[in-house]
């Protein structure tokens, strides 16, 4: 019976994950990795928690037992970084993070004895890096991903650089953070447990607002400054490593410095780069090959193999090459213009924008209407939605295109937001 009850716990936490619209899809390397992360209790426990933030009140509820015992479970979990607590008008307000981003890499952001952080790497080496599953699901599910490349603002230029908005800008995000905090980077430290790890640097790993405040209590991750935190920013340029983060506009939470060799985005990037896993700048690299003289460096500062070594056609040197980008690869992250010394690479505009969502909100609804998911964030059984919270879930719907809005009407199959998006469409003819 004890080892039915092991199964069903862990069983629920799987269900639960994946009624988000970033799950996880199940099996044995899943369930090793979950059993080291929680306890048979726990895994029930957070089965049973609501997708939108809740109190302990909220939980205590959901678990039945008293709101104290509930606060105290709460912020275990939180203090492994499990769940992110955060300040709410004064009260104390948790949220469940998807695996990734959210605490897979948190599990991994300091050097800890709680785990067996040498069997948890090898199983998330398993997990994201052997079996494909996670990355295709995360990386390659609907056209709106998780993550968005930064250009690197020092290799817009000139004439460009007035036009790279702010929410494109690294430094902008830095700047405008109520909190700032660094960690050591999670895929650096996985791959440095299996003796793969790059000599890029490891502390380096950012996040803002209120996701590092809640690592900063915790002592996940620790409080930076904003001249500190540019001053890395500066360095991870400098070092040729992309700035990926999250895919907002407004309040972005995290940051990556990614090398292409150990970075999960960047090698989905590299493994399924037609299937657009990370959403790019709104550049891309062009290349003068006329002065090119085939060195290769641009090559090998390329974290997604977007660019090639080519022959360059000249009769009177038939050895002669030059760099080709593959344009349907390119992040127009702006690496390979630092890396090219005779400066033949520029970046210019993409012949098309790159749409950016709102916020985190907004991403996660559009998210679950193209994975057809939007149901479980509206009808959320393990607890009462508010009016204020639904209205937000059907003001987003109520501004997207007409066929993403006809997607989310059928999946909720819903008279009422049939009869809204109806109103919507004949007010703005």
């Amino acid at each position: 019976m004890a080892h039915l009850a092991t199964r069903s716990g862990y069983a629920s936490l799987v269900d639960r994950l994946n009624r988000f619209p970033q799950g996880a899809p199940p099996g044995e390397t899943l369930s090793k990795i979950l059993r080291l992360l929680f306890t048979e209790r726990e895994a029930e426990l957070v089965a049973g928690l609501p997708i939108k933030p809740f109190t302990a009140a909220d939980a205590a509820r959901a678990w039945k037992q008293p709101e104290h015992e509930a606060r105290a479970v709460l912020e275990r979990l939180a203090g492994r970084g499990i769940l992110l607590d955060v300040d709410h008008r004064g009260r104390s307000v948790y949220v469940l993070p998807p695996p990734m981003a959210g605490f897979f890499e948190f599990s991994m952001m300091r050097v800890r004895a709680d785990v067996d952080q040498q069997v948890l790497a090898e199983l998330f080496y398993q997990y994201l890096n052997v079996e494909e599953d996670f990355i295709k699901s995360l990386f390659t599910r609907g056209e709106t991903q998780l993550g968005r490349v930064f250009v690197h603002e020092a290799a817009v230029p000139s004439d460009l650089a007035v036009e790279v908005l702010d929410y494109e800008r690294a430094s902008e995000v830095v700047r405008t953070a109520s909190h700032r905090a660094v960690g050591l980077c999670y895929c650096r430290h996985k791959m440095a447990h299996l003796d793969r790890a790059c000599a890029a640097p490891l502390d380096i790993c950012m996040t803002f607002n209120n996701t590092a405040a809640s690592l900063i209590r915790h002592g996940i991750a620790r409080s930076v400054g904003e001249r500190e935190s540019l001053d890395m920013l500066q360095a991870a340029g400098d070092r040729g490593l992309v700035q990926f983060g999250e895919n907002a506009r407004a309040r972005v939470n995290f940051i990556c410095n990614c090398c292409g060799c150990c970075c999960e985005a960047l090698n989905a990037a590299r493994r399924f780069g037609f299937l657009n896993p990370v959403h790019t700048t709104n550049f891309i690299a062009a290349v003068e090959t006329g002065d090119c003289n085939g060195c290769g460096k641009c090559v090998d500062a390329c974290p997604v193999h977007a660019l090639g070594l080519v022959s360059a056609n000249d009769p009177g040197r038939r050895r002669r090459k030059t760099a080709r980008l593959d344009e349907r690869v390119c992040l127009g992250c702006g690496v390979c213009v630092k890396a090219c010394e005779r400066k033949n690479i520029r970046l210019r505009h993409r012949g098309r924008r790159v749409i950016t969502p709102l916020d985190s909100t907004h991403r996660a609804i559009v998210m679950a209407i193209e994975r057809g998911t939007l149901h479980d964030l509206i009808f959320d059984n393990r607890a009462l939605w508010s009016h204020r919270a639904m209205a937000a879930i059907l003001g987003v719907v109520l501004r997207l295109p007409p066929l993403k809005r006809a997607l989310a009407s059928r999946q909720v199959k819903s008279r009422y937001l049939e009869f809204l998006v109806e109103r919507w469409e004949g007010a703005r003819v």
